[in-house]
């Protein structure tokens, strides 16, 4: 595998935090991506490529 991809709705902060801090990439902003709670609501794109992670051990 070669990338891996996460995405979280834009209000939710910490969830963006947590995945700067692990080592994602922010990519942009899918508009409209997401219908929840009676309301189109924006995503957040991140990703991750193999060659950005430290492998341990």
């Amino acid at each position: 595998m070669n990338r891996i991809e996460a995405s979280t709705e834009s209000a939710n902060i910490a969830e963006q935090k947590a995945l700067e801090s692990a080592g994602f990439t922010r990519e942009g902003v899918l508009r409209g991506a997401c219908f929840r709670g009676g309301a189109w609501r924006d995503m957040v794109l991140y990703s991750v490529l193999r060659g950005e992670v430290a492998l341990e051990g």
